[in-house]
């Protein structure tokens, strides 16, 4: 009987050192990464998001890196389809593959796979855009936290796409979007090992910090300039980027708008630490430990 192929997913808080390590496995293992972040996706954001500089995207060979426009919508369904595709091209070259990101929605959707959900009164998801542009992402906000507070606890608070999802499924069935996210697993034809990325909180809040002060002086400000024609879609409503808008609408000074960015990616890492860790099968590591995770990886396939 043939092995079966292996997907390896490499999870943790934003600033953490997963796409070092991804890149680090890829070339041992001699594979290719999909890359799980909801934002990497999109050509027009670059130094905002963290993507692999030039040498990595060289270093090993990235997909779903400026694969869509913030014009287009890519959802976690449209990421499920277009990963397993993916992926299949991939095992047709080698048996393992490595999957990279922190956006848990989206790396849930191709280990789990997704639920069928169900059809949304197209007229409350307009009446709640409408609501978000008038009132603001706040009233949007305080209703899905009181009508479902699970899943308003799970995701991006400050990204309003997913707010407004979450509220116009309530309010199209009556029933919470935290319900429908927890179905049973869909069967996967590889097998999955799942890896986890860690540290002292301290730690991992300086690297955010000066991670930041690097996007500053990797010419932040400028990039948001050229995406202000963007600025409507819901991919810009998110860290990093909505603070510098508010900046250059005279909202906030720039140091601000700086610390900001600081205070809400802090925030998002430990949104982000509380989904993974709901997951007992991900085995956890220190960003330093890339030859522990390669000997733990090759002890599970039977490579030692």
């Amino acid at each position: 009987m043939p092995q079966p192929k292996i997907l390896i997913s490499i999870v943790g808080p934003t600033a953490i050192g997963k796409t070092a390590l991804a890149i680090h496995l890829a070339l041992h293992f001699g594979t290719e990464i999909i890359s799980a972040d909801s934002r990497q996706f999109f050509k027009e954001m670059a130094i905002g998001t963290a993507k692999p500089n030039a040498a990595e995207l060289v270093a090993a060979k990235h997909h779903f890196i400026d694969s869509h426009s913030v014009t287009q919508l890519f959802s976690t369904g449209d990421f499920e389809v277009e990963g397993l595709k993916t992926l299949e091209e991939i095992f047709k070259k080698h048996d393992l593959a490595i999957m990279v990101g922190g956006s848990g929605l989206y790396v849930n959707a191709l280990i789990n796979g997704l639920d069928e959900m169900p059809e949304i009164d197209l007229s409350i998801r307009e009446k709640l855009n409408k609501q978000f542009e008038e009132e603001g992402l706040t009233v949007i906000q305080n209703q899905l936290a009181e009508l479902d507070p699970e899943y308003f606890a799970k995701v991006d608070q400050q990204n309003p796409q997913r707010m407004i999802r979450g509220l116009e499924v309530y309010l199209s069935t009556g029933q919470k979007l935290s319900s429908m996210l927890s179905a049973t697993k869909k069967e996967r034809p590889f097998k999955i090992i799942k890896i986890g990325l860690n540290t002292d909180r301290a730690v991992l809040y300086d690297r955010i910090n000066r991670r930041v002060d690097q996007m500053i002086a990797d010419g932040l400000v400028d990039e948001v300039k050229l995406l202000i024609p963007f600025k409507k879609y819901n991919a810009l409503n998110t860290v990093g980027y909505s603070e510098i808008f508010d900046y250059l609408d005279g909202k906030l000074s720039l140091e601000d708008a700086v610390s900001a960015i600081k205070q809400n990616t802090r925030r998002f890492a430990k949104r982000q630490l509380t989904w993974f860790r709901r997951d007992e099968e991900i085995n956890w590591f220190e960003p330093h430990q890339s030859s522990e995770v390669i000997n733990f990886v090759e002890n599970k396939i039977g490579r030692k």
